[in-house]
């Protein structure tokens, strides 16, 4: 009858102490073993023995294996948030088998904002190293912010990690999917949102910001708290130099004639 003590499945202390890093420790694992498993070799070799010396003799090399093991350093080489990561895989002594990191394929959502008509890039960084063998797929979902694959068409298929737009314009807005393979296999998918702010409402924006300035005396805004200490500021207008220079109030009149331009189509 077999010794229930070698039932890895109801083993409870090989199954806490089976947890090990991985790759790295492979060659250092099988020395480990053949270090026991090679004598009894040659000790059973040709010879005939109760079954109970064979059950006590593996036991005790089980045992010795699992506390050699778990000596070796536990950090699993994990990067959390997401993808699939190999170099992080650890090796589970109680299955015989390589664990994964258990985070999920896709990444969460980033987002950019960009002028219309300027340049921008879209870069496919992960928190964790990339094989030195990859294949990177772009996609692009036009004008929703989604994670939903079947919403995404391919774009370009390479190695470039960087996805370059020289003149972003509105059909540019959208999502886009950065999946990286290795060897065929998806080991992670990232999103991102990029929203293309119109020209117009950028023009808009900076006029505003003339208008409101050429507003305060001497046509610059009052000192925020926390500012440049009263010794450190410049010196500010007095008496009749409040009233804005006359530079300021053309500039005033041209931003709201150009804002009432803009308002009316």
């Amino acid at each position: 009858m077999a010794n229930p003590s070698l039932d890895r499945e109801t083993d409870t202390t090989a199954q806490e102490r089976g947890w090990i890093p991985g790759r790295g420790f492979d060659k250092l694992l099988r020395s480990i073993m053949l270090s026991q498993i090679l004598p009894l070799m040659e000790e059973f070799d040709n010879k005939r023995n109760p079954d109970h010396v064979y059950e006590e003799r593996l036991q005790a090399a089980a045992d010795y294996f699992i506390a050699e093991a778990s000596k070796l350093p536990r950090a699993t080489g994990c990067y959390p948030p997401c993808g699939f990561q190999i170099s992080g895989n650890v090796y589970n002594c109680v299955t015989c088998l390589y664990d994964s990191c258990e985070y999920p394929l896709d990444c969460a959502m980033r987002d950019s904002t960009v002028g219309e008509y300027n340049s921008t890039e879209i870069r496919c960084d992960v928190h964790f190293p990339l094989p030195s063998s990859i294949e990177i797929v772009w996609r692009f979902a036009p004008q929703v912010r989604t994670q939903q694959v079947e919403q995404f068409g391919l774009v370009t298929v390479g190695d470039d990690q960087h996805f370059s737009i020289p003149s972003a314009q509105s059909r540019h807005q959208g999502t886009y999917q950065c999946e990286v393979f290795s060897y065929q296999r998806s080991i992670v998918r990232t999103y991102h949102h990029l929203t293309v702010i119109p020209q117009d409402t950028v023009a808009q924006s900076r006029l505003q910001g003339v208008f409101d300035m050429a507003l305060f005396p001497g046509g610059r805004f009052p000192d925020q708290p926390g500012g440049l200490p009263p010794d450190q500021a410049p010196p500010t207008a007095t008496g009749p130099q409040l009233v804005p220079a006359p530079s300021l109030l053309t500039a005033c009149l041209f931003a709201l004639s150009l804002l009432l331009f803009l308002s009316l189509g």
